[in-house]
């Protein structure tokens, strides 16, 4: 039985979350702050972790931090009534997956807890992925392009990682900002060519092969020269 970790310090909404959870056949198991959360995750094995941002003692973004330099690798799935781009990507920096904006319906709560659960089992069933001389190792979250390790942020490594299983197809800024950080495009801002452009100076400027590749007025795609 898959188990998940509730870190909420509302009490009632832990317990309601707990018990709906339990109706779905997860054994769950919840702290009421960030600090009890860590003891939590170290002590046992979850596969996914929902936790609230704002939180006393260690907040939410606090304990994702925590929890991935632990080398925890569990999905985190953020609670919040923070909504903005700017705020999902704080969390989304710290190496959380997805995010849920409060107040929600809890079907929609099940629906994002089956799909990163099942998602995290896919890649633990396939560890590697491979495109051109790029290798992408999914336990130890590390690129590596002839044979140099290049280290990425949990940001960059999600969007590498999603032009690894699109290759040869164009991927339009909507999609990566649906698909890859699960927000809503917003036209007015250009957080997606600043991260594009981050990941080709870290994967594509050293090397000859060029394997992003702008797609002008339609968006991006990854393949070979």
């Amino acid at each position: 039985m898959n188990r998940i970790l509730i870190v909420e310090d509302e009490i009632k909404t832990a317990l309601s979350i707990k018990k709906g959870l339990e109706e779905s056949d997860y054994s769950v198991d919840y702290a009421l702050n960030g600090a009890e959360a860590l003891l939590h995750a170290t002590e046992g094995v979850y596969q996914l972790i929902i936790s609230d941002v704002v939180m006393p003692v260690v907040g939410g973004i606090e304990l994702c931090t925590a929890l991935r330099q632990k080398g925890i690798t569990a999905p985190i799935l953020m609670l919040t009534a923070l909504g903005t781009i700017d705020d999902k990507l704080s969390g989304f920096e710290a190496g959380a997956d997805d995010y849920l904006v409060k107040p929600f319906e809890f079907k929609e709560l099940l629906a994002r807890v089956n799909a990163l659960i099942k998602r995290s089992t896919l890649l633990r069933e396939n560890k590697v992925l491979l495109f051109a001389d790029m290798e992408l190792d999914l336990d130890a979250k590390c690129v590596k392009r002839e044979g140099d390790l290049i280290p990425l942020t949990a940001r960059e490594f999600a969007l590498m990682e999603y032009f690894v299983r699109n290759p040869l197809r164009v991927i339009s800024k909507t999609e990566i900002a649906e698909k890859v950080w699960s927000i809503h495009f917003d036209t007015g801002t250009n957080v997606i060519e600043v991260y594009v452009n981050y990941l080709r100076n870290k994967v594509d400027k050293k090397y000859t092969n060029k394997l992003i590749h702008t797609i002008h007025g339609q968006g991006y795609m990854l393949k070979e020269n």
